[in-house]
């Protein structure tokens, strides 16, 4: 396992912490403060992506029938898990996390307890490298990529930058998955952001950055080809919200786009 550095902020601690959790460090607290310094309604964006996996996966699940789901980029476990949504629903549902931080992994068991019916795995993987999770034997164990598999890309595409060409990433697994699976995407944008707001969460995450905030011109080209669900590419805190509050977050306080799309 790849050692855990703890003075560095790390993107599934960081939201751990906006998400009240315990499983971080200073670097991340540090880093997250200073981002919902520049960004106050940072928790209420990560709180609704929350209830947007929460949502799409009770969508698929129970209307459209997907009982097997490759979570990529899962983060530490909190409430509302991809597997504790789909199971609650059909327990037969199977579920593939994949994730990138050490600490992840040590928390793995917690993602693992699923209902007897079903299944559950964790893979410590990056989504930069999509051969070698399409390629993993606890994949093949889980998941059965002759039936439909919804692909959950929530909130980790924007930690990867142009120059990993994350269109073919996500384009390469797609290829992998059979007609009638479903991508899950909810992606970090600038498009509803003023200059001031930009310039000032630039300086937050600092140098190293690690955040690729993209446009709807961009975030289209990850569903293209594909049929999207209805209401298509929305402000995340507007889609599909017959369930939610009638009032909802303004585009501008949640900054992320969101989709669903059948292959």
């Amino acid at each position: 396992m790849d050692s855990i550095d703890t003075s560095t902020a790390h993107p599934a601690r960081r939201y751990n912490y906006w998400l009240g959790g315990k499983d971080n460090f200073a670097a991340d607290r540090a880093s997250g403060d200073a981002i919902a310094a520049a960004f106050p309604t940072t928790r209420m964006a990560v709180i609704e992506n929350r209830h947007f996996l929460r949502r799409a996966v009770t969508h698929l699940t129970r209307d459209a029938g997907i009982r097997q789901f490759l979570d990529i980029g899962t983060g530490l476990p909190s409430a509302d898990n991809t597997h504790e949504v789909a199971q609650a629903i059909a327990p037969d549902a199977r579920i593939v996390y994949v994730d990138n931080d050490p600490l992840v992994l040590t928390h793995a068991r917690a993602l693992l307890t699923g209902t007897p019916a079903g299944a559950t795995a964790y893979l410590h993987a990056d989504l930069r490298e999509p051969e070698r999770i399409l390629a993993d034997p606890q994949l093949a164990e889980v998941l059965d990529l002759t039936r439909p598999v919804a692909l959950m890309l929530v909130a980790v595409l924007h930690f990867v930058a142009e120059s990993d060409d994350p269109y073919a990433k996500v384009a390469h697994l797609l290829d992998a998955l059979p007609t009638g699976s479903y991508l899950v995407l909810s992606h970090g944008t600038n498009d509803f952001m003023d200059p001031a707001t930009r310039a000032a969460l630039d300086e937050a995450e600092g140098p190293a950055g690690g955040f690729h905030a993209r446009g709807l011109d961009r975030i289209e080209r990850f569903v293209a080809g594909l049929d999207l669900v209805a209401p298509g590419i929305v402000p995340l805190a507007e889609w599909r919200t017959e369930t939610a509050p009638p009032q909802r977050p303004a585009a501008a306080d949640i900054a992320q786009y969101a989709a669903v799309a059948r292959v």
